[in-house]
């Protein structure tokens, strides 16, 4: 009888502890940078609640200290980077931390206010470009994947305009700086802007975009990222899923109008 109401009680013991390590599991904090990001996660947090699963939102306002976060485990998720950006802080922080899905596309377009297509860019026409490194590099691409100029080989996101070696309509480009070029549509024949920007100016990308980057392009995509060691966690990949619903999906298309759409 003893060893019958011990048996009894270490069975309710263990599945006491094993309910609360899966309500634990089933608890986790997203960190996502103010603004796009963490709206979106906030959206993908109500919609996990209706599937059990409780996600914390911890917003950041800077672009280091979220993969910092991650890497300490503070965070077990989180939604803000490109793919480039989070290889190049696991390089030169010695972290591990990898993509477990994409998010959403933050894609880099060509504005004009002048011309409603590629083509009806005149010769000499003037295009402003970010004239920060990456970014700069950047709008060249997407200039040469608009086939309005050829890059030297090998140049990638390195790129600046003495990289051009052919320009077909001696298009002139004025470097400024990114927060400024929705300011210069009006003086300018189109710009090169970055998503973020063409957001917080209130552009229309459907009215006065004239080329995106590709669906695909390399710093459009936003990843999920999470430890590497923790890559195939099963609630981590039910948030990915969850990110990746239809739901999730309307909320981002009714929210931003174009803007950003799910990378997925």
């Amino acid at each position: 009888m003893k060893n019958t109401i011990r048996y009894a009680l270490a069975i309710t013991l263990l599945l006491g502890l094993t309910a609360c390590g899966q309500k634990e599991r089933s608890e986790i904090k997203v960190g996502a940078t103010v603004g796009p990001h963490a709206q979106v996660v906030e959206a993908v947090a109500k919609e996990a609640a209706k599937h059990g699963l409780t996600v914390k939102v911890v917003e950041f306002s800077d672009f280091i200290t979220p993969n910092a976060a991650l890497a300490d485990g503070s965070i077990d998720i989180n939604s803000y980077q490109h793919q480039p950006f989070l290889d190049n802080y696991n390089r030169h922080h010695g972290a591990k931390l990898v993509s477990i899905g994409h998010s959403i596309l933050m894609r880099m377009g060509i504005y004009s206010n002048r011309h409603g297509s590629l083509q009806d860019l005149p010769d000499n026409a003037r295009i402003a470009i970010p004239n920060d490194p990456t970014n700069g590099g950047r709008g060249l691409l997407l200039l040469a994947d608009a086939h309005l100029i050829t890059l030297r080989d090998g140049v990638g996101f390195n790129a600046t305009p003495r990289d051009i070696v052919e320009n077909p309509k001696n298009l002139r480009f004025l470097e400024v700086d990114a927060a400024q070029l929705p300011r210069t549509l009006d003086e300018v024949d189109a710009a090169a802007i970055t998503m973020n920007y063409v957001m917080s100016a209130g552009i229309d990308p459907k009215k006065q975009g004239i080329f995106l980057e590709s669906n695909q392009a390399p710093l459009a995509v936003m990843v999920i990222a999470t430890r590497e060691n923790e890559r195939d966690n099963a609630v981590y990949q039910q948030f990915v899923q969850i990110f990746q619903s239809a739901a999730v999906s309307e909320f981002i298309a009714e929210t931003f109008n174009g803007t950003i759409e799910p990378a997925y």
